[in-house]
């Protein structure tokens, strides 16, 4: 399933949010995406997209993610997703990373969906 423009500006995604939902599972020991489900290990991810790095109510993000200076698009997803320690290095995540852009892509789709 093709997900149109959206509104950050990014080019249109290319992700399969169903797909993604599956591909979700590596992280929810640490995360949760449900509205209202609170923190976990790490933040709820619900609303990610399109959300200030380091913006997540109630979570105490490192220093280096609070200093990001960046919003999750499609573009900073996929780059973090990718290599989290050498896209934001001094972050907590100890996941080392989803190297298959398809299931990054994947997840980013079902990320933004969680996020409407």
């Amino acid at each position: 399933m093709q997900v149109a423009q959206n509104d950050s500006g990014d080019a249109a995604l290319a992700g399969d949010p169903d797909a993604g939902k599956n591909v979700f599972n590596k992280c929810r020991a640490c995360h949760k995406v449900e509205q209202g489900a609170g923190n976990g290990v790490g933040p709820n991810l619900h609303g990610v997209y399109g959300r200030e790095a380091g913006a997540a109510e109630g979570f105490n993000y490192s220093k280096a993610m609070k200093n990001a200076d960046i919003v999750w698009n499609a573009d900073t997803l996929s780059q973090y997703l990718e290599a989290p320690r050498k896209f934001i290095p001094g972050n907590k995540m100890a996941f080392p990373g989803l190297r298959s852009e398809d299931d990054r892509q994947n997840v980013i789709a079902y990320l933004h969906q969680q996020s409407e």
